[in-house]
């Protein structure tokens, strides 16, 4: 009888102890859940304020950053999917400054390249104006060079546009020869049968015409 009650009793103390031991493990379990639920948590805010951080930095940029690296800014973290709503506000207005800066860079750069294109159709009419000039003075043949002097003509708005010869410069300051026509200083160079100057600068209308053409000596 008594060996059947300390059995009994050992067996009681036993499933205690197991019970015990269940319960211990079973906290553990659950609080090592519970840190990790609170680390996702802290990381998470960390991920969500120093994406703020990177995104107001791309926005109140004064000029340091490019555009390619706001929108890799943006890029990155929009594929963090943080589902956080100030970070989702910040990522639209970054979005919409990153885009006015891309529109303005491209203007910026198509009045660049049209004024470059302006230049060089310039120093192209330059060229051809300075190829008749010559034409006019080398040719021997009369008929020939009264047809150059009609052709260089075509260039400018009227055969009374003014050719300003250059004889002296000092700083912004010019002194001219006496004032003529850009008939008559063909005419002269067909008479000279020597061209002496070169374009140092000419003044269009909207038509591309020239209006004033300033020479120089070579």
């Amino acid at each position: 009888m008594q060996k059947t009650i300390k059995k009994n009793l050992m067996a009681k103390l036993f499933l205690l102890m197991f019970a015990g031991i269940i319960a211990i493990g079973f906290s553990g379990c659950t609080s090592k859940k519970k840190l990790a639920v609170q680390q996702a948590a802290a990381e998470r805010l960390e991920m969500i304020e120093k994406a703020k951080q990177d995104l107001l930095m791309a926005i109140n940029d004064q000029g340091s950053m490019s555009i390619s690296d706001k929108e890799d800014i943006v890029s990155e973290i929009k594929g963090m999917n943080l589902e956080d709503p100030e970070v989702d506000e910040l990522i639209v207005k970054a979005e919409k400054l990153i885009a006015d800066q891309r529109s303005n860079e491209q203007r910026i750069r198509a009045e660049q390249q049209r004024q470059e294109q302006e230049r060089l159709d310039q120093e192209n009419k330059y060229e051809k104006i300075e190829g008749y000039f010559d034409a006019v003075a080398n040719d021997k043949l009369m008929g020939m060079a009264n047809t150059r002097i009609n052709e260089a003509l075509k260039f400018f708005a009227s055969p009374d546009v003014p050719a300003l010869i250059i004889i002296h410069i000092q700083g912004n300051q010019k002194d001219y020869d006496r004032p003529t026509t850009i008939k008559k200083y063909l005419e002269y160079l067909k008479d000279q049968g020597k061209n002496m100057n070169e374009i140092y600068n000419v003044v269009f209308d909207k038509n591309g015409k020239i209006t004033e053409i300033e020479l120089i000596k070579k």
